[in-house]
């Protein structure tokens, strides 16, 4: 039995060995590629960051994985060695919505990886100004919930925004309840952000429907208030327990255990087709009958699938809407830029928000 122990971790130090050869090899491949493009073009408009191949990258991983990983888990394994990489081209700074411990937090470092630096801001309009500014590559804002619905917030600074969309990632939400205290029974108040508290409304109504619940800007927040007053528990995430050095009391407290919340990435450059792609887009008409109907139609004639439709009051006139629209494909794609020409003959504004890879992972 020794001899045979002794024998898979010779093999297991091998293998080690053999990763680091294939680690290093490609991080100096990728600092070959930084070196190529710094002297083919200018550095600050050269783009490092490449959305559609990153995305082509983890759905071969996902093709090829012969386990007993997961895809998720090869897939961020992958990312991580994506992004090591590619601080060795350049450290790109990405800004989400704070403070430290939100859930954009995780979205960001999800998407990128740990080899970026990253800017917590104190509201959406704050990392559309800092992206904009230049003083971040890229910004993580948060769309919709699969259970609460769309982040308006987000929706109205894309109407007044020049930035574009290059990209989304998607994560599953699990509320854990934290606090200083011990026990469930020394919690005198709830503390997180509204959305958080809805997501948990039917576990909060069973097992602590005496104790007040108090709404906060975030749920990192409310991680700080309980860190720093007695009997306050909130409900965040589990990176927010270390962060903050709280006691978890109760875990996956979410109502729904398929609770999911899309994240877009923002930035100033546009992303190339991936083959596997989302195009988002705002658009408004005149107010009178048959108007959204005259709206949608191109897509139905060119055969273009619409996932999704929300509409905002326009900010000009009263009671008029703008409708935020995501397609499947991207404005490369015949039949959707078909649709995008007969939609500019019936609508009053068209403004193409970005074409992006779909979620991967």
């Amino acid at each position: 039995m020794k001899d045979e122990l002794t024998r898979l971790r010779e093999s297991i130090d091998l293998l080690d060995k053999q990763l680091l050869e294939i680690i290093s090899a490609r991080a100096k491949c990728a600092s070959q590629v930084g070196a190529y493009k710094r002297e083919n073009g200018d550095q600050d408009d050269c783009q490092f960051y490449r959305p559609e191949r990153e995305a082509n990258v983890l759905r071969r991983v996902a093709e090829l994985n012969p386990g007993p990983l997961s895809n998720e888990e090869m897939a961020r394994l992958i990312r991580e060695v994506m992004s090591a990489c590619l601080a060795l081209e350049r450290q790109l700074n990405i800004a989400f919505l704070g403070p430290e411990g939100t859930f954009t937090e995780e979205a960001a470092l999800k998407h990128f990886g740990h080899s970026v630096q990253t800017s917590a801001l104190s509201s959406i309009s704050e990392v559309f100004r800092e992206v904009e500014s230049g003083a971040a590559n890229y910004g993580v804002v948060p769309i919709e919930n699969s259970t609460e619905g769309v982040i308006t917030h987000t929706l109205d600074n894309f109407t007044r925004s020049p930035l574009k969309i290059v990209g989304e990632v998607e994560l599953r939400i699990h509320h854990y309840l934290l606090s200083q205290e011990s026990t469930l029974k020394d919690v005198t108040l709830i503390n997180s952000h509204q959305q958080a508290l809805a997501q948990c409304r039917k576990w909060l109504d069973s097992n602590m429907s005496t104790i007040d619940r108090e709404s906060v800007a975030s749920n990192a927040q409310a991680a700080v208030n309980a860190s720093e007053k007695p009997g306050v528990a909130a409900i965040a995430s589990r990176s927010a327990a270390d962060k903050y050095g709280l006691n978890i009391l109760a875990r996956n407290i979410e109502d729904m255990p398929e609770n999911t919340t899309r994240f877009l990435i923002i930035g100033t450059n546009t992303a190339a087709a991936s083959g596997v792609d989302k195009t988002s887009l705002i658009v408004s008409a005149p107010n009178k009958p048959g108007a959204l109907y005259n709206l949608l139609q191109p897509f139905a004639r060119n055969n273009v699938s619409m996932t999704r439709i929300e509409s905002r009051p326009s900010r000009g006139v009263n009671w008029e809407y703008v409708f935020f629209l995501d397609l499947d494909g991207h404005v490369d794609d015949k039949p959707l830029q078909q649709a995008l020409n007969e939609l500019a003959e019936v609508a009053d504004m068209v403004n193409i928000l970005g074409s992006y890879p779909k979620a991967v992972l």
